[in-house]
């Protein structure tokens, strides 16, 4: 089983990392350190997330050199902007205690003010030819937004990292992405937005779904096991969020088992073309207005 992903500017990503999206500041370093110790070497964060500064702290406490650590963050959109978002890598950077990053992405497209997103681009295009990040891309990208980043800027972004999971597949952008060379990584693969509460009403909880079960069942592993397995084995990066050891531990036990064709066709199958997170497409102002802190 491929553990690690290649890159388009040929950086080896690890295939599986630690999310950390709605993990309180409180709990995230202990959740950082139980990763590391667990064997997880990548860790992805947000200046939106507001815990950049324990992830960095978790880290430190695990002992593991900085080397062998994938740290992926985000640039918000009220730090869009050439300048705005060279800013942005000085702020991640402190609150992480590190000197560089392993990939930086533009967190949302922002489509009501896209000039400012091709410029923070531009920026990390600059980022990267400095050596201060060691690959770039873009999160919550749809395929017209990646064709209008790629008319205006150089650098093919690395990732794309996307809402996909079982009850959501996005094979538009995945293929899209596949065109150009990029990576699709998973955010919520196991379909936590579909049971997280304030997001809408008459959700189906995809953890508990019947055919995703029986596949369980049959591999003597759990539902959240089997929909990280799917994904690696289709080639994409996944980034499960857990504050929990537990369950930590599980998700990184996904690399002794494979799905056959007949499982990974019955979890295909699940896609209700449904979107659960934001549209990408839709302004958020007063959202995209957040302020990132200095430290």
């Amino acid at each position: 089983m491929v553990t690690e992903l290649i890159l388009n500017n040929g950086v080896t990503m690890p295939a599986l990392g630690l999310g950390v999206f709605q993990s309180p500041p409180e709990e995230t370093t202990a959740a950082v350190r139980a990763a590391l110790d667990t064997g997880y070497r990548h860790i992805d964060t947000a200046a939106a997330y507001g815990n950049e500064k324990e992830v960095g702290e978790g880290i430190r406490q695990a002992g593991v050199d900085r080397s062998e650590v994938f740290i992926e963050t985000k640039v918000w959109v009220s730090d869009y902007g050439y300048e705005n978002a060279l800013h942005a890598w000085d702020k991640a950077t402190g609150k992480l205690g590190t000197d560089y990053l392993d990939l930086f992405i533009l967190h949302q497209p922002a489509p009501d003010r896209f000039d400012k997103t091709i410029a923070a681009y531009k920026a990390m295009e600059s980022l990267l030819e400095d050596g201060r990040v060691r690959a770039i891309g873009v999160s919550n990208f749809m395929p017209h937004h990646l064709e209008q980043l790629l008319a205006e800027t150089t650098i093919v972004p690395a990732v794309n990292q996307v809402e996909v999971h079982p009850y959501f597949a996005q094979r538009d952008v995945q293929a899209k992405d596949s065109e150009h060379g990029i990576l699709t990584q998973a955010w919520s693969p196991i379909g936590g937005i579909t049971f997280y509460p304030g997001w809408g009403e008459n959700r189906r909880n995809v953890m508990e779904d019947p055919a995703i079960a029986a596949v369980a069942q049959s591999q003597g592993k759990s539902p959240a096991q089997v929909m990280l397995r799917w994904h690696l084995q289709q080639g994409r990066s996944a980034i499960p969020k857990s504050t929990n050891p537990a369950r930590i531990a599980e998700n990184f036990d996904v690399f002794g088992f494979e799905l056959s064709a007949d499982e990974l066709a019955a979890i295909d199958a699940l896609d209700t073309g449904v979107r659960n997170g934001p549209d990408p497409d839709v302004a958020r102002p007063e959202r995209f207005a957040m302020v990132i802190p200095e430290a």
